[in-house]
């Protein structure tokens, strides 16, 4: 197992993790939503720090096809977030417990405050009455208790009900994530390729900072790692670049080699189609999705990071060319 990493003086004037140096020994730790886009890089990251994980979730034997291992390290176990006798027995006898569970389209009672709150707070309530150790908790960056926007409402909301649960939780806000097999870069780049006129959000000036999913799976495992205080650690996750949405997209055409017109879409456009796209089994696109390209997704120089845990950002650059090889 690696050298813990010691806690950086960014992250100590914030109060977030302890001074010491010294990390306790995890032995097991439960995974809820491991079998996700950000789960899966988490996984793999704690199966190579030679940790034991639980892959919790309520279609276990999906998680055992992504697997693709008989490592005995990893178990892929049932655990359903919604469910309080599912979800003491998924953590029992573990040191540390992951929630990275998020919802992006309502479907009957899987709705954003079931989800992203009551079972936020039934993960955290758990993981307290059973003593673990270290909790973190997946938020992501824009989340606001205060806001409009039914869905970033909810993962605000989330955030303070894990707090009163679990005070020593960590949260971690990552900003759009990327990576090889992502559904945002890839996304983009097939969009350019087939539409010579490409609709953007709105006028196009909605800044984001992209973190590379691997960078905040890294991150992750790296909190959970240090000892935690009675303070709390609030972290964002963002990449080294600031792009506008449409410097993003012309970022990506250059690299491809296309030159698409791009035009802006006014939101209440786009909050249309993701209604009725949201009737599909599998929608392109969301309404939350289009509510969250109408906030900047960056962080802020207050919190704690990436850099804060020793973790270079790697940039979007870096990451198209390896996408553009595989598609």
């Amino acid at each position: 197992m690696r050298k813990p990493i010691p806690v950086l003086r960014g992250m100590q004037a914030l109060g977030g993790l302890a001074p010491e140096r010294t990390a306790v020994t995890i032995n097991v730790v439960t995974v809820f939503g491991g079998s996700g886009f950000l789960g899966r890089h988490v996984v793999e990251r704690l199966r190579g720090r030679e940790f034991s994980v639980r892959i919790a979730s309520r279609h276990p034997e999906r998680s055992r096809r992504l697997l693709g291992t008989d490592d005995p390290r990893l178990q892929s176990i049932e655990g359903d977030v919604r469910n309080e006798r599912s979800v003491a027995a998924a953590i029992a006898g573990a040191h540390a417990v992951i929630n990275s569970v998020s919802l992006y389209v309502e479907r009957g009672g899987a709705t954003f405050h079931c989800v992203h709150v009551e079972s936020a707070r039934r993960v955290a309530a758990q993981a307290q009455r059973a003593g673990i150790k270290h909790l973190i908790h997946v938020s992501g960056i824009g989340s606001n208790a205060g806001s409009r926007s039914l869905y970033i409402r909810k993962r605000g909301e989330g955030e303070l009900a894990v707090r009163a649960a679990f005070p020593n939780s960590i949260i971690i806000r990552p900003a759009v994530m990327f990576g090889p097999d992502d559904a945002f870069l890839t996304t983009m780049l097939g969009l350019l390729r087939r539409l010579p006129i490409y609709p953007m959000f709105g006028s196009g000036l909605t800044r984001l900072q992209p973190a590379h999913v691997e960078d905040v799976a890294e991150a992750i495992v790296r909190a959970l790692q240090q000892t935690v205080s009675t303070s709390t650690a609030t972290l964002e996750c963002g990449g080294p670049g600031i792009y506008t949405y449409e410097q993003l997209l012309r970022l990506i055409a250059r690299k491809a080699g296309l030159k698409p017109i791009l035009i802006p879409v006014p939101f209440v456009v786009w909050q249309a189609l993701a209604w009725s796209a949201e009737m599909m089994p599998s929608p392109p696109i969301t309404r939350n999705q289009v509510e969250l390209m109408q906030i900047d997704t960056v962080t802020s120089p207050e919190m704690p990071g990436l850099r804060d845990l020793g973790i270079t950002p790697r940039a979007v650059e870096e990451t198209l060319q390896e996408i553009l090889r595989l598609h």
